[in-house]
C-alpha cells in the first residue's frame, strides 16, 4: 500500500510538472512572448525623452508601401498567429473533446450572440473614458488602432484582424489556461487574476490605462467563463470591441479631434 501511494504521488507529480511545461510552451510561443515584449517597450517608453502620453501606440500597422504586398503581409501575420490557437485546442484533444470543453461550438448560436453583444456593451463606454482618463493623466499613451493606407482591403482586413485577437487571447488566455491551472489544483482566486494579469501585461505597451482596462476586463471574462464555460460569448464581445476600434478610428479619425 505504501508503494502503492508513493508511486501515486510521484505519478500526479509528474502530471503536474507536465502540464506546467506545456502551459509555459503554449504561452511562450503566443502571449506570454507578447508580454515579455509589452514589458520591454513599456521600460523603453517611460525612459524616453518624451512623455509616455506625447507618445504612440499603433496598431495594425502598414507592411509595405506596396498594396499587394502590404495585402500578403497583413494575412500572413492573422493566420500564423492563429496557430497557437490550434496547437492549444489539440492539446487539450488529448484529454477529450477540447471544442467542446472550452464551449467552442454551435448548441447555443442566438444565447452566444447575445451575451457577446451585452458583454461588449458593458465593456465598451467604460474602457473607452478609462483610456481617455488614462491619457489626461499622462499614464497612457495615443492608442492609434489602425494606420493601414486608404486601399480597399483596409476594412475587411481590421474586421479579420479584430476575430484573430478575439479567438487568439479568449482561447488561450481564457479558455486553455484556466482550463490547465485548474487541472493543476489552483485555486479559483489564483486562475483568474493570472489571466487577468496576462491579459493585462500583453497590453502594457498602450501604458498603464490599457493594462488597468484589460486587466478589469480579463476579470469579468474569467467570471463569466467560471459561469457558463463558453468561450464563444467572449470571442464574440472582444470582435465587436476590436471591430469599433479599428474599424471606427479609420472612419473618424477626420473628423474627431479626441481620437
Amino acid at each position: 500500500m505504501t508503494v502503492d501511494l508513493a508511486e501515486s504521488s510521484t505519478a500526479t507529480s509528474a502530471a503536474r510538472t507536465t502540464r506546467r511545461n506545456e502551459v509555459l510552451l503554449v504561452l511562450g510561443v503566443s502571449l506570454g512572448q507578447s508580454a515579455v515584449y509589452a514589458l520591454v517597450s513599456i521600460t523603453a517608453r517611460l525612459t524616453a525623452e518624451r512623455p509616455l502620453s506625447q507618445q504612440n501606440a499603433t496598431l495594425n500597422a502598414s507592411q509595405s508601401p506596396r498594396p499587394w504586398l502590404d495585402l500578403t503581409y497583413q494575412l500572413l501575420g492573422i493566420l500564423f498567429a492563429l496557430v497557437p490557437v490550434l496547437l492549444a485546442v489539440h492539446l487539450l484533444n488529448r484529454d477529450g473533446d477540447g471544442r467542446r470543453a472550452l464551449g467552442l461550438d454551435q448548441r447555443r448560436p442566438w444565447l452566444d450572440l447575445g451575451s457577446g453583444a451585452g458583454l461588449a456593451t458593458l465593456i465598451g463606454l467604460p474602457g473607452l473614458l478609462l483610456y481617455l482618463g488614462a491619457r489626461e493623466l499622462g499614464i497612457n499613451t495615443n492608442v492609434v488602432p489602425a494606420a493601414l493606407p486608404d486601399v480597399w482591403w483596409a476594412v475587411p482586413v481590421l474586421i479579420l484582424a479584430a476575430a484573430q485577437n478575439a479567438i487568439l487571447e479568449e482561447v488561450v488566455v481564457v479558455g486553455y489556461l484556466m482550463t490547465r491551472l485548474r487541472e493543476m489544483g489552483w485555486r479559483i482566486g489564483a486562475v483568474i487574476a493570472t489571466s487577468a494579469l496576462l491579459r493585462g501585461s500583453y497590453h502594457l505597451y498602450q501604458g498603464f490605462g490599457g493594462f488597468i482596462g484589460n486587466a478589469v476586463m480579463g476579470v469579468i471574462f474569467a467570471l463569466f467563463y467560471l459561469r457558463f464555460k463558453r468561450v464563444v460569448p467572449l470571442v464574440i464581445a472582444h470582435t465587436l470591441l476590436d471591430v469599433v476600434a479599428f474599424v471606427g478610428y479609420t472612419l473618424l479619425k477626420d473628423h474627431v479631434t479626441w481620437l
